[in-house]
């Protein structure tokens, strides 16, 4: 009988509380769930999108992504070695391919990483330099309640007998700090307990603002220059003329938005060539020096010549592009006959330098022989000697006993197909063998003036004098000079933020009972300060000159309480 009175007496309770569930739980069901919607997921894209999180790690990600443009060649800047590795590579070439492995700086995802980047920076910088403009033009924060929280606090106490009260303490304390290029705000001057709160160090946040500002400059720079640049490589011969116009360079690469009507028709003439070896030190002899272009230049062909001098690492501006020394070397003069008779070719040949002493390969290609074409690979000696061995060799740089040694060839060059074709290289595949070392007919080996006659009746080749060359490289970046601006302020802004501290300095004034001018200071760092403690001396030490305080206490006194109402109308 008691169980069941107990039971019914229990039996509300769990009543009550499976109502309260079962409540609960229909509440549950009944929540409704918030939608983002398209304008909360675009605010939130956004948002992760501007975080300067976001930011680094798409700088981080163009770094990364430049990386396979150093390791595939580049179409834009030789298409002909592409070509040849695709047809190398013939698993991994097209695949690569279509992941634009061989066009990387004007791949769809390169700009995509450089245009979101570009686009995270101007979302970073727009909304905090928004920011330090109001808090520029705001006043500093109100005087905390309780100063010695602080990190640097300090008091002073000036004697009854000095005629300083509270409010004209306030107003030194004041001019001192806006002398030492504080914004300053002064509060209650009137009251009980005057306070001021003064800030400084914006220039910080400034040089911050300024150095992301500039990095969003350097890359509009890049992009410009990407856009609108150029470069290209020219040899010249001397007495040869270099027209800047698309057929006269022997190698270019056009950005991506190129014009040729954007190219100024200026001229280049190389009179003369002078490298200067070293013949002092018995070690270094032979070793160049110095290297000296004399060229004379043209603006446009209606302007007047001018005499300059192209030196390494001593550039020449042209028509908004920059000239630059870089190679140099010896160019035979040949004159080859045909088995007519004829003059089949005759002019001064690039000899590319391979070794020490100017040794270097010759290449020679005659498609206008006739009956045959003529071909001639070897190598060019500017002061030859001869081994015990009978090989020859160069002894010197200077052009002392000029020597060609070449080997010589006939048959189909494969010009004719329209391939193009290394001028460095002869391909011999197609080609029959008329002098050799290893033939009955022997190498050519010419000296100056000398002249060889080909076997089997192909004519000959007569070496005729020896010319100078150098290597121009010639770049157009109108980005360029904005991309150095640019740089330069990202460092100076850099450098102002890593130096300037943004500090703020409240103090506050009360008379003691005994008649005595209380004064207590503050210091607070926005950020780490390592030189917070210093401030806070430099403070203590132009106020205690400023009212001729004797020195200081080696304890600082405790916060004295004003007899005064201790109530303060702006402080908290």
């Amino acid at each position: 009988m008691s169980e069941s009175v107990k039971a019914k007496k229990k039996s509300p309770s769990a009543e009550s509380n499976n109502a309260a569930e079962g409540k609960l739980q229909q509440a549950k069901s009944e929540a409704a769930v918030p939608v983002l919607g398209l304008k909360g997921m675009l605010r939130w894209a956004w948002t992760q999108l501007t975080s300067m999180r976001t930011a680094l790690f798409l700088l981080l990600l163009l770094a990364v992504g430049a990386v396979p443009g150093s390791l595939f060649p580049q179409r834009a800047a030789n298409p002909v070695t592409v070509t040849e590795w695709i047809k190398n590579n013939p698993a991994s070439g097209p695949f690569l391919d279509a992941l634009q492995m061989f066009d990387v700086y004007s791949s769809a995802w390169f700009s995509a990483i450089y245009i979101l980047l570009f686009i995270s920076l101007i979302g970073c910088v727009t909304p905090r330099a928004i920011a330090h403009y109001k808090a520029m033009k705001s006043q500093p924060p109100r005087t905390p309640k309780r100063l010695s929280r602080l990190p640097e606090y300090g008091t002073l106490a000036l004697p009854a007998d000095a005629g300083i009260p509270a409010s004209k303490a306030i107003n030194d304390a004041a001019g001192l700090l806006k002398k030492r290029g504080y914004r300053v705000e002064v509060r209650d001057v009137d009251g009980a307990l005057p306070s001021l709160g003064a800030e400084r160090g914006f220039l910080k946040e400034v040089g911050n603002l300024v150095f992301h500002t500039s990095l969003i400059g350097v890359l509009v720079s890049v992009a410009i220059g990407g856009l609108f640049g150029y470069s290209g490589q020219r040899i010249l011969v001397e007495g040869e003329t270099f027209v800047n116009t698309l057929v006269g360079y022997d190698q270019f690469t056009p950005g991506t938005n190129f014009q040729s009507s954007s190219l100024q028709p200026y001229s280049v003439r190389l009179d003369k060539f002078q490298a200067t070896f070293d013949r002092e030190s018995p070690k270094k002899t032979g070793q160049p020096i110095d290297y000296t272009a004399e060229v004379t230049t043209k603006e446009n062909p209606g302007a007047p010549e001018q005499k300059e001098v192209l030196k390494v690492n001593d550039p020449i501006s042209l028509g908004g592009t920059s000239l630059y020394l870089t190679g140099n070397g010896y160019a035979p003069v040949v004159t080859v006959r045909d088995g007519a008779g004829n003059v089949a070719f005759q002019g001064p040949v690039t000899a590319k330098v391979q070794g020490a002493n100017y040794y270097s390969s010759v290449v020679i290609k005659v498609p206008d022989g006739k009956p045959d074409q003529l071909g001639f690979n070897g190598f060019f000696l500017p002061t030859a000697f001869e081994s015990e061995q009978g090989i020859s060799f160069s002894a010197d740089p200077a052009l002392a006993n000029p020597q060609l040694n070449l080997d010589s060839y006939y048959g189909d060059l494969g010009l004719d197909a329209g391939t193009p074709q290394n001028v460095f290289e002869l391909d011999v595949s197609n080609l029959n063998q008329l002098n050799g070392r290893k033939l009955e007919a022997g190498g050519i080996v010419l000296g100056l003036g000398q002249t060889a006659t080909l076997p089997e009746g192909k004519g000959s080749i007569t070496f005729d004098s020896v010319k100078k060359y150098i290597g121009v490289d010639i770049h157009h970046n109108p980005g360029q000079l904005y991309a150095l601006i640019f740089g330069l302020l990202a460092v100076a802004g850099l450098m102002v933020s890593l130096y300037v501290n943004r500090r703020r300095v409240w103090v506050r004034t009360g008379t003691h009972e005994d008649g005595r001018t209380m004064v207590e200071y503050g210091l607070l760092a926005r950020g780490e300060d390592h030189r917070l403690a210093g401030e806070a001396a430099a403070l203590r030490e132009i106020l205690t000159r400023e009212w001729n305080l004797p020195e200081p206490p080696s304890s600082p006194e405790p916060p004295a309480s004003p007899t005064v109402s201790s109530s303060t109308s702006k402080d908290q």
